[in-house]
């Protein structure tokens, strides 16, 4: 007998019972649908994990200055004026394997307009060299420059997202926009990215898609900011290839907290730490998740077993006929094996759409980025197909050892 005759011969046994077999693929099909989503959630995860230290920097370190109430913060700047330019300066200086730095200000507008509509942007004072930082394509003009930074220029980048707020799908370059009451000129504009969030374990990182970004030298000199604020909000530290970046970190620290005299208005962010830490949260993600599909395959690759030894006996006198008209055991054994192969399957092919659609809702209800990739569902259904093999072997083995006079004595 063709694969093709008992493949057949399988359906037509199946459909028979309609319901048991519905019932027993529900196994598979909660198994298959768990691996898929486990496995599309963790991608989505990883990738988005990935996106946030892209924007924070592999290779940097990053100084902040601590948010304090309006009355903490009288009593921390008696003794430190917060993160500044004198601590680039310093961390150039004494801490070894620092490329450079870039410092970032951080501007909370009343107004962000142009001609053409409003937007709630962030704006941000930065480098000129934070392109390099944190690896910022553009899909139009150019980035800051050296120039624009000495100068105090009124020029600007857009985030995607921006841009489309403030002019649409007009063309930006050489448009004009005002922060508060300062007339900024647009040159560059940022290729979209993909917003994963604002938080990464716990860090603010931010979203570039809806930021405008200029220098930060206009930000200190042009725009209105509280005199109790720290001069830099945020101070990118790049380090040469090859530094380990937990120790410039810690000396790093020694030589802020001696800066500050001992404030501790400052805290530092090593992106390379929070990756590992993502990571390792991932892999107890995946391990939980792992054995929570690995049971519900096991559980229905039982109810296949035992369904198969039930139909054993069901179909004993056919088996006895069949052998009685010439059928070898091995015709036998490959009718069963591809009974229970079958059921399996089609409890694998339910699962992934099943398991699709749980990424789909989880990504639309929660927000939360799931990818679903082609070796997932070639996983998914692979295993499917073992476990209806693994699963069927033995409920065939016994059909095929029949011995047939008993069989067709069988009632």
């Amino acid at each position: 007998m063709s694969f093709r005759e008992s493949f057949l011969r399988a359906l037509e046994s199946l459909s028979a019972h309609k319901l048991r077999s519905i019932l027993t693929m529900l196994g598979m099909i909660f198994g298959v649908g768990a691996v898929i989503a486990m496995l599309s959630i963790g991608a989505g995860a990883e990738r988005q994990a990935l996106e946030m230290i892209r924007r924070m920097g592999i290779s940097n370190l990053l100084v902040r200055a601590k948010e304090y109430r309006a009355d903490e913060l009288q009593e921390v700047r008696k003794k430190s004026i917060g993160v500044s330019l004198r601590d680039a300066a310093g961390i150039e200086e004494a801490v070894p394997g620092v490329a450079f730095t870039g410092p970032r200000v951080k501007v909370n507008p009343w107004s962000v307009r142009a001609r053409g509509g409003k937007s709630e942007a962030k704006v941000s004072g930065v480098s000129y060299r934070h392109a390099e930082l944190v690896a910022l394509p553009l899909a139009a003009g150019r980035f800051l420059t050296k120039a624009d930074e000495d100068r105090h220029s009124q020029v600007c980048v857009l985030g995607d997202g921006a841009r489309r707020d403030l002019f649409g799908w007009e063309p930006a370059l050489g448009r004009e926009l005002k922060v508060n009451d300062v007339w900024f000129t647009v040159v560059g504009v940022l290729s979209p990215s993909e917003d994963g969030g604002d938080t990464f374990q716990g860090v603010s990182v931010g979203s570039t898609s809806h930021e405008v970004l200029v220098p930060y030298t206009t930000v200190l000199r042009k725009l209105d900011r509280d005199p109790l604020e720290s001069p830099l909000s945020e101070l990118v530290v790049r380090l040469d290839d090859g530094t380990s970046p937990s120790d410039a970190a810690r000396l790093a620290s020694a030589l802020l907290d001696r800066l500050h005299g001992g404030a501790a208005d400052f805290e530092l962010v090593v992106p390379e730490a929070l990756l590992a830490q993502s990571r390792r949260t991932q892999r107890l993600f995946n391990v939980v998740m792992g054995c929570i599909a690995g049971i519900s395959l096991l559980v229905g690759g039982i109810g296949i077993m035992n369904i198969m030894l039930a139909t054993v006996l069901e179909r004993t006198r056919e088996i006895g006929i069949r052998r009685a008209i010439g059928a070898r055991r091995k015709d036998v054994l490959v009718q069963f094996v591809v009974e229970a192969f079958t059921l399996s399957a089609l409890g694998g092919i339910l699962g992934v759409v099943l398991g699709v659609a749980i990424a789909k809702i989880v990504a639309a209800s929660a927000g939360w980025p799931t990818v679903v990739t082609a070796w997932s569902l070639l996983l998914s259904t692979g295993v499917s197909g073992a476990v209806g093999l693994l699963s069927g072997f033995y409920p065939a083995l016994r059909a095929a050892s029949i011995d047939p006079i008993e069989a067709l004595r069988y009632e």
